[in-house]
């Protein structure tokens, strides 16, 4: 596996970075049309229809009042999502997904999506040294690699002058997942310089938090499978409870501290190298723009120096377990007042000691984003650095313990009056192929993919022990590598030694017979300097 992975990276980053994206739906004349049913190459078809993949159809989003936050209507590109863009897209069937329904859902293999498969998340600590070798290799393999697929708006569809003037930008494989959360938790800008509204977020202060982060994880963890062709990748994550500091800030995994700068990573680390985007919210709030997605610097951290009056620490196991018992999902306004809500606590705004909403110190998942101290404590920005994505996956398990712990019905989550982006029907700005918020909060089992902490003990000893054979499996090649050079080794020893006696046999028998010529050391009539001639046998 580690050649394969090796292999793929040099290929994939001498492949030059031609503008691949399908741009059946960035083009003025798509825009125009409002219609992003791009055709399958598979059979030549929109949205795979002649091979039963999909259909194009309109988009219906529902009509449900959302809550009082946003006192808007009719300013953002991400509101009712994605009728400002487009109102006719595919909807997929049975078992396929993505934008052209040429993809296999969540949890499904193959090339006709019929091989239902469940993929194990594992703690980035139990990998082997391979697997974390891989983990790294694929995120600076994404970080390098210019998306074939997607492209990023850097204007809103006003800018674009209502389509015809289309504004949008190459990324990277990485990067596009980074600007996705700028995108969603972006100020709203209501026309001008200085002129937004910052109380307003799709994807986090409310209900849909963690939907929205589970389906983000989802999606990365499937893009990353695209790129490298290795379907068996999952997302590592860190099981942060009682931690004393940064335990992944090692330069085998995310990075440790440069010593020349703290707020730098180390120069042994690849990620000293990468360059952040959309992490200078203040300044697009104050030029009235989006982030156009270009290099703004380096990837910044320094751990535990962050600012005590926002949060105390990294969580505990007992604010864990307290968060856990919280039975109701959501209340009151949905947003970060909400008590005894067992997502607003996980969420960070909730006291994960008494379930009390806007507290004053950050917890839980925020307080990770705080401890981190750079580029991770901007929420507009924070996807930039890797620890993000183990971060959320240990947040997605607590989720998930908590759904398999109260077993909601689907009306838990709210149908309505939820702050704008969170009621169930919502679809999730800014994703192509769409999703809604309800059919995600549901277990991960269903999408195809488990915790290994989460496992009974006995499917996770199986796991361990395929672990410790795929670790071996790695190590074989070296091994038996070694072992064939220490034979050769050896045999060549032994027959440079059966040469030696022999010679110095043969010269002992001449020398018995006649002392006419040194054997080995030649000296001159003067004994001043000594001259070596080569043996032979």
């Amino acid at each position: 596996m580690w050649l394969l992975a090796l292999i793929t990276l040099v290929v994939q980053l001498l492949k030059p970075a031609y503008q691949q994206f399908p741009r059946q739906c960035v083009t003025r004349e798509v825009l125009a049309s409002k219609e992003c049913c791009p055709i399958w190459e598979g059979d030549g078809s929109a949205c795979g229809a002649r091979s039963g993949r999909g259909v194009c159809q309109d988009v219906v989003v529902s009509e449900e009042p959302n809550g009082p936050q946003f006192p808007f209507e009719g300013i953002d590109d991400r509101e009712r999502w994605p009728l400002v863009f487009y109102n006719r897209t595919c909807r997929c069937l049975q078992n396929y997904m993505g934008y052209n329904c040429g993809e296999c859902s969540f949890g499904y293999f193959g090339p006709n999506c019929g091989e239902r498969r469940e993929t194990i998340r594992r703690n980035v600590f139990q990998l082997s040294t391979a697997e974390k070798q891989r983990f790294i290799a694929y995120l600076n393999l994404a970080k390098n690699t210019v998306s074939q697929d997607y492209v990023i708006a850097t204007g809103t569809y006003s800018e674009m002058n209502n389509g015809t003037n289309p504004l949008f930008r190459n990324v990277s494989v990485y990067d596009l997942f980074v600007w996705m959360h700028y995108y969603v938790s972006r100020h709203a800008l209501l026309g001008g310089t200085s002129n937004i509204w910052m109380g307003v977020d799709f994807g986090h202060w409310a209900p849909a938090f963690l939907p929205w982060h589970r389906v983000f994880l989802l999606r990365w963890e499937h893009e990353i499978r695209k790129l490298t062709g290795d379907f068996s990748f999952t997302i590592p994550y860190w099981d942060w409870r009682d931690a004393q500091g940064c335990e992944v800030c090692t330069d085998n995994l995310v990075g440790s501290q440069s010593r020349l700068n703290p707020n730098l990573i180390s120069p042994s680390s690849v990620f000293s190298s990468w360059k952040v985007i959309c992490s200078r919210a203040p300044e697009y709030s104050l030029r009235g723009v989006l982030c156009d997605g270009r290099e703004e610097g380096p990837l910044l951290r320094n751990p535990g120096n962050h600012d005590r009056n926002l949060a105390d620490g990294l969580p505990t196991s007992a604010e864990v377990d307290f968060t856990l018992s919280l039975s109701q999902y959501d209340t009151g306004p949905m947003d970060r007042t909400a008590n005894m809500s067992f997502r607003n606590t996980l969420e960070g705004f909730g006291n994960p000691r008494t379930g009390l909403g806007n507290s004053p110190k950050l917890g839980m998942h925020a307080a990770l984003h705080v401890f981190m101290n750079g580029s991770m404590s901007s929420v507009q920005g924070s996807a930039n650095d890797p620890i993000f994505i183990l971060h959320h996956a240990f947040v997605d398990s607590i989720y998930e313990q908590w759904l398999r712990r109260h077993q909601p019905e689907s009306s838990h989550y709210p149908q309505a009056n939820a702050p704008i982006g969170h009621n169930s029907e919502y679809y999730m700005a800014p994703f192509l192929p769409l999703y809604r918020n309800i059919d995600y909060f549901l277990s991960s089992k269903e999408m195809g993919y488990e915790y290994s902490y989460l496992q009974n003990p006995g499917q996770r000893f199986v796991d361990d022990v395929v672990s410790y054979l795929e670790e071996a499996r790695v190590l074989w090649p070296w091994l038996l590598g070694a072992a064939v050079l220490g034979a050769l080794c050896s045999t060549a020893m032994a027959v440079c030694l059966a040469k030696v006696s022999k010679s110095m046999w043969r010269c002992r028998s001449r020398r018995q017979g006649s002392e006419k010529q040194p054997l080995i050391i030649s000296t001159d009539t003067e004994g001043s300097s000594s001259s070596y001639r080569t043996l032979r046998p």
